[in-house]
């Protein structure tokens, strides 16, 4: 069984007009194929909610740079030990409370004199004119609870985010935005699925699809971790040499890896299509 983790913005989503309507192909041969598509990225509940709505995916997912796994009620055929339940899912939290990061960072910045400005400061409406969110996904995204996006006002804000590091909180850098976050990342969240997913199926391989260097972690976990080209695609290829690159960037790019993936690997996938799960 193929196991599929990918990141979102940049990677299945175009950049700028935030769609997957070039990943279509591929999409729909994992679709038919019942594999799973774990989304792993640093959106929001609520975005990942919507996504999987328009993406028709009824599989695991991971929010906000590994803050928290969602699992859906029944999903495995054992139960998903999680002290959290909520809204049908199991919640395995890694990361703490939004409030505590937003604090974190306020007090970074004034220990450092580096001026930020976070999703906390911004309403959606600037959040959508900035970034090119439509409206709708940037209240979604204003949503958090494990991560906090932010802008360096006064680059290259290296003291900025060692103050951070001496509070004892962690920092990484997406597409567009650094993060201030707990003690998660995506790679906890795809070492525990990916357990669950070899203990159901015995045998599996894992693929890993990103675009940033808050992708770098899980990337390194998979059996095949597939850089979707972009700014930050050398500093990835150099800290992990046997990942492919692809040619193409955003959703063009995931197509086509996924693409060669499925042919490369089909006498597998031939083998375990008809045992889906989800």
């Amino acid at each position: 069984m193929i196991i599929l983790f990918t990141d979102l913005d940049g990677s299945l989503l175009d950049e700028s007009a935030y769609s997957a309507d070039p990943a279509r192909e591929a999409l729909h041969s994992i679709r038919e194929l019942g594999l799973p598509l774990v989304f792993c990225s640093s959106k929001t509940r609520a975005e990942i909610e919507y996504w999987r709505a328009r993406l028709c995916n009824s599989h695991p997912f991971i929010v906000e740079n590994g803050g928290a796994l969602y699992v859906p009620d029944g999903y495995f055929p054992t139960d998903f030990h999680s002290p959290v339940s909520r809204d049908e899912y199991a919640v395995i939290e890694f990361g703490i409370p939004y409030d505590d990061l937003v604090q974190t960072l306020r007090q970074a910045s004034q220990d450092s004199g580096c001026r930020v400005r976070g999703f906390h400061d911004m309403s959606a409406k600037e959040i959508s004119r900035k970034y090119g969110l439509p409206l709708e996904q940037a209240r979604l995204a204003k949503n958090r609870e494990y991560d906090e996006p932010f802008e360096i006002l006064d680059p290259p804000g290296d003291k900025l985010l060692a103050a951070i590091e001496r509070k004892g909180r962690r920092w990484t850098r997406g597409g567009r935005l650094h993060h201030v976050t707990g003690d998660g990342n995506k790679a906890r969240g795809v070492c525990l699925l990916s357990y669950y997913y070899r203990w159901t199926f015995t045998e599996i391989i894992t693929v890993g699809l990103g675009d940033g260097m808050n992708d770098l972690d899980f990337l390194r976990l998979v059996d095949i971790p597939v850089i979707i080209r972009s700014k930050a695609a050398w500093k990835l290829k150099t800290a992990l040499p046997r990942a492919r690159v692809t040619d193409l960037s955003g959703p063009v790019g995931w197509n086509q890896a996924v693409l060669d993936i499925l042919d490369e690997y089909a006498a597998e996938v031939d083998m375990v299509s008809k045992e889906k799960v989800g």
